[in-house]
């Protein structure tokens, strides 16, 4: 008996899994249930590996049978972009989807953005995974990240989504009560509260003043008594009057709308931080990579326009 997964087994492997049971898989394939049993076990005897836990109420993967499951999708996906390619047909977006984005801007701004997305496209699985730590460029672990910042390098295609940058605000109780710094060096006497995401440098905050040659950069060392890897949680500190907070445009524009924050030395610029979809350049004829992000950067660009 050979060894080793065969191409014809990943389709099969995924649609089984997908399913849920046995006979769910059978149903879809066309096949009995014993075929479907059977087939499987020829699969796990050749591979020498239990895929599936099966029970008389339901089955799961192994930890083996997850590992092939992920492999398997992204390879059929890539195949689908192959023939695609090939064809040189524009298509339908299909196949697996994998992004990822930081924590309070995927759930708040990417979340919605990819359930009508996935609404319009059916035929695309899409995996979204939000982490404090964005991935290295080179990680293959997703098709599209979503980030904040400066371009990354040239090993990725970056495609700016949205302007952003990064404003210092309060709320009007805490100003009232501790006064507004005239000054980046006063800040240092006020609590300031922190945030721990990425590779930003933590509890360093970088003011500028000036254009051109006339520019100057303040690089400011802050204190407070509170720190969070969740910018939502920042926020609702900031909303409540504990101190005053660096946070993303996009993230407390509605506060500064409404008044509940306020601006704190705004003659004063602070680092672009520009949203950017991310993207291996081997994905850049994928359908649904391109649609993907085509419609991200549609969605930003008009919830941008209307916010201002």
């Amino acid at each position: 008996m050979g060894t080793g997964i065969q191409p014809a087994e990943l389709g099969f492997f995924v649609a089984l899994a997908n399913s849920g049971s046995l006979s769910s898989a059978g149903r879809e394939l066309g096949i009995s249930t014993a075929a479907v049993s059977k087939r499987l076990a020829y699969v796990e005897a050749r591979l020498g590996l239990s895929l599936i836990n099966r029970t008389t109420r339901r089955m799961s993967l192994t930890p083996e049978g997850e590992v092939l499951y992920e492999h398997a999708r992204r390879i059929l996906g890539e195949i689908d972009d192959l023939d695609q390619l090939l064809s040189k047909s524009k298509g339908t977006p299909q196949g697996l989807l994998r992004v990822n984005a930081t924590l309070g801007f995927g759930r708040i701004h990417v979340a919605p953005v990819i359930g009508r997305y996935a609404a319009l496209h059916p035929q695309v699985d899409v995996q979204l995974q939000l982490s404090a730590h964005p991935p290295p460029v080179s990680d293959d672990a997703y098709d599209v990240c979503v980030r904040f910042g400066d371009a990354p390098d040239s090993r990725v295609i970056a495609r700016r989504l949205a302007p952003n940058r990064r404003l210092l605000c309060a709320s009007p109780k805490y100003i009232a009560t501790h006064g507004a710094p005239s000054s980046p060096r006063e800040l240092a006497r006020h609590n300031c509260i922190g945030i721990r995401q990425g590779d930003d440098a933590y509890g360093v905050w970088r003011l500028s003043l000036g254009r051109g040659a006339k520019q100057r950069t303040e690089a400011v060392k802050i204190r407070g008594n509170l720190t969070t890897n969740d910018g939502e949680i920042a926020v609702s500190w900031a909303l409540e009057g504990h101190g005053i907070l660096m946070r993303a445009e996009w993230d407390i524009q509605k506060h500064l709308a409404s008044g509940r924050l306020v601006p704190v030395l705004p003659q004063y610029q602070t680092p672009e931080a520009n949203i950017y979809a991310v993207y291996a350049h081997r994905h850049q004829l994928s359908v649904r990579v391109r649609s993907f992000v085509d419609f991200l950067a549609d969605a930003f660009a008009k919830f941008h326009v209307e916010a201002k």
